[in-house]
């Protein structure tokens, strides 16, 4: 899952960023409101975390310019003011969601993850696929019925091919969803990850669902229909 933070407070963005990279998310931070907007519309984010107060464009205007654009992405607003009116103004903008500073980061997680179920078309917080079963709200992952660990990241590309079960995953798809501005790695990286999968899910009995695509630099997850 892949967020957009924008927060003009550099110490609090970075403290935001390193919490939501802890709990598994690829995190990207701008600091004013014009910077979201060119972000929001060239990277495709899961979550948007938007601070009512930003230079340039405050956060009410860029939920609105959003929206008029038909990015239907979820915005989580946070801002020092809790009036009544601050909070109706927010959600009227098209935010989906509000938050109050001080928050806590684990509140945080929790409403961005929230907000990711509440616009699937299947709001369930297990993800299935054969043998395979993802929870996402507890964060574990089962196989046939035993746990299996997985790393945070290895949660995320998962999580990934579950909510796109079927389709054609590239390496670059992948890349941009689970890593942030900052990966390195190179496409090699996502190749390891996913042997590492391939390996976890084999290793409790199940078959492989990773697909590789000869000529597309991609996968498909799937399982035979029984």
């Amino acid at each position: 899952m892949r967020v957009l933070i924008v927060e003009d407070d550099h110490r609090l963005a970075a403290s935001v960023r390193r919490g939501l990279e802890d709990a598994g998310f690829a995190a990207d931070t701008v600091y004013d409101g014009e910077d979201a907007l060119a972000a929001a519309e060239t990277t495709h984010y899961d979550v948007i975390l938007l601070d009512l107060m930003l230079p340039r464009i405050d956060g009410i205007e860029v939920s609105r310019r959003l929206r008029q654009r038909r990015l239907q992405v979820p915005i989580l607003m946070l801002t020092a003011r809790d009036s009544l009116d601050d909070r109706v103004l927010g959600l009227e903008s098209g935010a989906d969601d509000y938050l109050v500073k001080p928050f806590a980061l684990r509140e945080v997680v929790a409403r961005i993850r929230a907000l990711s179920r509440r616009h699937l078309a299947d709001r369930t917080a297990v993800l299935s696929a054969g043998p395979v079963a993802l929870d996402t709200g507890g964060r574990r992952l089962k196989v046939g019925g035993q746990t299996v660990e997985v790393t945070p990241k290895e949660y995320a590309i998962l999580e990934y091919f579950m909510l796109n079960q079927g389709r054609l995953l590239t390496r670059d798809q992948i890349i941009e969803h689970v890593w942030d501005y900052d990966f390195e790695g190179g496409r090699n990286l996502v190749e390891t990850y996913i042997n590492r999968l391939r390996s976890k899910v084999t290793r409790a009995g199940a078959s492989d669902p990773f697909v590789t695509v000869r000529g597309s630099g991609g996968y498909r997850f799937e399982y035979p229909a029984i």
